[in-house]
């Protein structure tokens, strides 16, 4: 099966988006597929994946606050390309021109609409938040709805990237014919890479000593994020218990968060640890992992924390919540610092044995990429057969 994802997220310079499809290449070339990327570049060029798959870069306009990623402008050389390939199946991610371009194509491939994000919660609903909760900002925005609705028309499928996203998108009406939640690599993350002498030295760069409690956040630092939340509450929960917090990130509020911390003697800002198998080894050896945003549709890092054997102390809405089971996580209202504050204690006024041995035992079925890839294959040629079906008895 060729598959073709015409995408405006993939970036030259690297990105979360570009690490999932880089990796998904490789495992579709294992399985015997193929996985071609069409993406906004600063030329036009192609490039072949040593582990399988290619890209093309199409030239297009970048962004003004990112030069990172491109927009689409023109139709015509996603629609030669996609010509050219003749792909099984076509997917896009991007609700603009690429949602068009491949809507509006007479290709035989069969065509998806792969929702991986959710513009209306991660940016109107927090720029409105202080004037209404997230279903009233989705009822004034019921216009974008509508506009998702017309070109999703064209598509043989509208698939999200997990169920927390296709519980929005059905809340406002649309219908979503499958949530195909992601994995991740389970070769870097295991709970056997704790090393208690990494923690204690991790407690100590917060200022803490060895029977301190070690939480790492993970993630940009962008608003939408809320790691100011995250902030406040473990202030709070501190001045019960020593508790220090390593966040690890970058982005548009450091100097925000870095101004925010810079009183506060038990939290420090780290950036990205690039290093997967370092990154691995501090996931592991922390006691636990602390999210704020309630607006992302899939947490992948805490299911990469949970792989590596940490309990989860996240929002009881969004993709991370999907993940959260109660006998190794507690949840929160999100935005809500004091209810994060108690959740923190709530869980570390558990038995540490039990919260531990829920914790191992959660590791062990954490969903990799490869279960992802593997679902998404056989969900596509499904649907392939079902089409060919219709097509054969004189049908659509």
């Amino acid at each position: 099966m060729r598959i073709v994802d015409v995408n405006e997220f993939y970036s030259p310079t690297g990105g979360g988006v570009r690490t999932y499809l880089d990796r998904k290449m490789g495992i579709m070339a294992d399985l015997g597929h193929e996985l071609i990327v069409i993406a906004p570049g600063f030329e036009d060029g192609v490039e072949d994946r040593p582990g399988g798959g290619r890209i093309f870069w199409v030239k297009a306009p970048r962004l003004p606050f990112d030069r990172s990623y491109g927009l689409y402008w023109q139709d015509a050389p996603i629609v030669r390309l996609l010509d050219q390939l003749d792909p099984d199946v076509v997917e896009t991610s991007s609700p603009w021109r690429p949602a068009w371009t491949v809507g509006a194509w007479q290709g035989r491939a069969l065509k998806i609409f792969f929702a991986h994000n959710d513009n209306m919660a991660a940016y109107a609903g927090r720029w409105l938040e202080g004037v209404a909760d997230l279903p009233t900002v989705e009822r004034w925005l019921a216009f974008y709805t509508r506009y998702m609705g017309r070109f999703l028309r064209h598509f043989d499928a509208f698939v999200t990237n997990g169920p927390a996203l296709a519980k929005r998108h059905e809340r406002r009406g649309l219908h979503v014919d499958a949530a195909m939640p992601l994995g991740i690599d389970r070769g870097f993350f295991s709970p056997d890479l704790r090393d208690e002498s990494l923690r204690v030295a991790l407690l100590g760069q917060c200022g803490l000593p060895a029977d301190g409690k070690l939480l790492l956040g993970v993630g940009r630092h962008h608003p939408e994020k809320r790691w100011p939340t995250v902030i406040d509450a473990v202030e709070c929960a501190g001045e019960r218990m020593p508790i220090g917090l390593m966040l690890l990130g970058y982005g548009v509020d450091h100097q925000k968060l870095a101004a925010r911390v810079a009183e506060s003697p038990h939290i420090r800002l780290f950036r990205p640890v690039y290093d997967r198998l370092r990154f691995a080894r501090i996931m592991a050896s922390a006691d636990a992992l602390i999210h704020g945003s309630d607006a992302e549709p899939f947490g992948l890092v805490a299911l990469e924390a949970v792989a590596s054997g940490l309990p989860l102390i996240v929002p009881n809405e969004g993709g991370a919540a999907e993940i959260a089971e109660p006998p190794f996580a507690e949840t929160y209202a999100p935005r809500d610092a004091r209810s994060c504050a108690a959740a923190i204690a709530r869980l570390f006024a558990r038995e540490p044995r039990v919260l531990r041995a829920a914790s191992l035992a959660a590791a062990d079925k954490v969903r990799t990429d490869q279960d992802h890839a593997v679902a998404l294959i056989d969900y596509y040629s499904g649907l392939i057969a079902g089409k060919a079906a219709r097509r054969a008895a004189g049908g659509a």
